[in-house]
């Protein structure tokens, strides 16, 4: 990456850093502080390595975006349990975005679920298990987060699907990106609904914060030569 796009990356993993610390040292206007700058700042890194030229950059940003209003949101359910359902809709539009940006890429190379369709089987039946889990406790929610995980497998079904399709690079950080993202919101949603665990914060926000790293560095390997 060029040199200013090293420094915003630093900024913000010293964001993520600053972030974690407030979470793990109990000091909430650390984590306000720092959690609302730390999409932005992934949008800027984006911005200031690519073209607006470049197919999906657009896509991307707007994934951001949703992403930056659902950790708001998020940020504020504690004081309203409508904030909890705004930030959910935030974060499946974002994974919407994800999916149409991974079908718009066109390549000759086979699928990787079509070589590997064990993988297709694994992804359902993840995300069968983990709403089997949640189900008895979900009351109202239950068709929301049902819809939720459907969408967030078919996101990490659709990295999978285009692995062949771009260049390495692009596809490990794709996959690792969108694997995380499941991982990430698995652990909310078992500390949310099944059983609160220690250090639950601080995996769920060390998970999501390489996840959106991973598929903006993914877009930025796979139109750039760095």
């Amino acid at each position: 990456m060029p040199s200013l796009s090293k420094k915003i990356a630093l900024v913000f993993l010293l964001l993520t850093a600053l972030d974690i610390t407030g979470i793990v040292s109990n000091i909430p206007l650390l984590h306000f502080i720092a959690k609302p700058l730390l999409l932005p700042t992934l949008i800027t890194l984006l911005l200031f390595s690519t073209t607006a030229a470049m197919p999906g950059r657009k896509l991307l940003a707007a994934a951001l975006f949703f992403s930056w209003m659902g950790d708001v949101f998020l940020l504020l359910e504690n004081r309203n349990a409508l904030f909890f359902i705004f930030g959910l809709a935030c974060f499946l539009t974002t994974h919407i975005f994800y999916i149409v940006y991974f079908l718009l890429i066109r390549a000759a190379a086979i699928s990787l679920l079509k070589k590997q369709p064990a993988l297709f089987a694994l992804v359902a039946g993840y995300g069968l298990a983990l709403v089997w889990l949640l189900f008895p406790h979900l009351k109202e929610l239950a068709i929301p987060v049902m819809i939720y995980a459907l969408v967030i497998c078919s996101m990490l079904l659709c990295s999978l699907h285009i692995f062949f399709k771009v260049n390495r690079p692009a596809g490990i950080f794709f996959v690792s990106g969108a694997s995380l993202f499941v991982l990430s919101d698995s652990l909310l949603a078992i500390n949310k609904f099944y059983s609160p665990f220690v250090f639950a914060g601080t995996a769920i926000m060390l998970t999501y914060c390489a996840a959106q790293y991973c598929i903006v560095m993914g877009f930025i390997k796979q139109h750039t030569n760095d």
